[in-house]
């Protein structure tokens, strides 16, 4: 599991086709390695990747078909800057918001323009998962956990503080890029969940009007 809190901003180094999916090596920059071993999850751009040798600056990953299929490494190059983040230890600080490492889709951003000394970022989804993405809701883009501050359709807008956009891969955005989206795990839970009762008649099960009732929504 990890939190959406970016640790450091590592580099592609090398890419290697294996058979159809690829082989991938990370430069890892500041992050630290020491306690780093063999089998361990980094999230690389919010991609949970399985450390499989450890050179000593970075480290050797599998990415998977299921991976390229889902997430912008199909577009990824050498030399492209990523946010890293270690799996979190249970005695860590909670920041940021659940994040699995496992990317849902991915979005395209849009529009970027200057909020004070914000990046405003609008980003434009797949159409399947714009019902996960709620105002003021968590998203995490690219490995980093943030806010969503407008929802249209399936389009959403970001606002990136200075410090944010310092220590991570998103003031190098442009218009047109590809990011990867991981959407809020309590969502697609209590989707699942309403999905199940439905299926069995809400026979004692959740309702969007028993989650009205207990005030975890708006009843319209």
């Amino acid at each position: 599991m990890f939190t959406g809190i970016i640790e450091a901003v590592g580099e592609i180094a090398a890419m290697q086709p294996r058979n159809g999916d690829q082989r991938v090596y990370i430069r890892t920059g500041s992050l630290p390695l020491a306690e780093v071993k063999l089998g361990d999850s980094i999230a690389t751009n919010g991609v949970c990747l399985t450390v499989v040798e450890l050179p000593g600056d970075g480290f050797w990953a599998d990415v998977s078909r299921e991976t390229l299929a889902h997430s912008n490494f199909a577009q990824a190059s050498v030399g492209a800057a990523v946010n890293l983040e270690r799996a979190m230890l249970a005695s860590s600080r909670f920041d940021g918001h659940i994040v699995s490492g496992h990317v849902d889709g991915v979005g395209q951003i849009v529009e970027m323009k200057k909020d004070a000394r914000s990046i405003n970022v609008r980003i434009q989804a797949p159409d399947e998962l714009a019902r996960y993405i709620a105002h003021k809701g968590s998203i995490c883009v690219d490995g980093v956990s943030l806010t969503v501050n407008r929802v249209d359709g399936a389009t959403f807008d970001l606002n990136i503080v200075p410090h944010t956009a310092a220590e991570t891969i998103i003031a190098q955005y442009a218009v047109g890029g590809r990011v990867n989206l991981e959407v809020d795990v309590i969502a697609r839970y209590l989707e699942r969940l309403l999905n199940a009762a439905a299926d069995h008649g809400n026979s004692g099960g959740i309702t969007m009007a028993t989650l009205a009732e207990n005030g975890f929504m708006k009843a319209k």
